[in-house]
């Protein structure tokens, strides 16, 4: 009986939508996979977008095209974390060390809530020192 009872509780935890993804992670995900068409969907109306020493407030596609030429540039080979906060219900954030074929940057990022979503607002992408 108790087999029935866990194999019936590993069953629901599969069970898609049943635990919600975390807004950080999914971001890390899309910036590894380069994915920046999925990603521009969570950009609020404006975001603010540092790559290296060149930092400014972009529109939704304007902030996709800066995105989509540092990523084509530098193709993601992988991600691991190294910072995470997500204790606030209204503010997220998380720094990531991105692996890519030119070399290691940190990425920052900051995700709000707007309207009941979690939108990036700020995204900042720079030269790892620390190797």
């Amino acid at each position: 009986m108790k087999l029935l009872y866990l194999s019936s509780f590993i069953i629901l935890l599969m069970l898609p939508g049943f635990i919600a993804a975390d807004p950080i992670d999914n971001v890390a995900n899309l910036i590894k996979q380069g994915n920046t068409k999925e990603l521009s969907k969570l950009f609020a109306a404006t975001v603010e977008i540092t790559v290296m020493d060149d930092e400014n407030s972009y529109s939704q596609t304007q902030a996709t095209v800066i995105l989509d030429k540092f990523l084509s540039a530098n193709k993601p080979k992988g991600i691991k974390l190294l910072h995470k906060v997500n204790s606030s219900a209204s503010y997220h954030f998380g720094v990531y060390i991105l692996t890519t074929d030119k070399g290691l940057y940190r990425v920052a990022f900051t995700l709000k809530d707007i309207d009941h979503k979690m939108s990036l607002i700020e995204l900042r992408i720079e030269d790892e020192k620390v190797k």
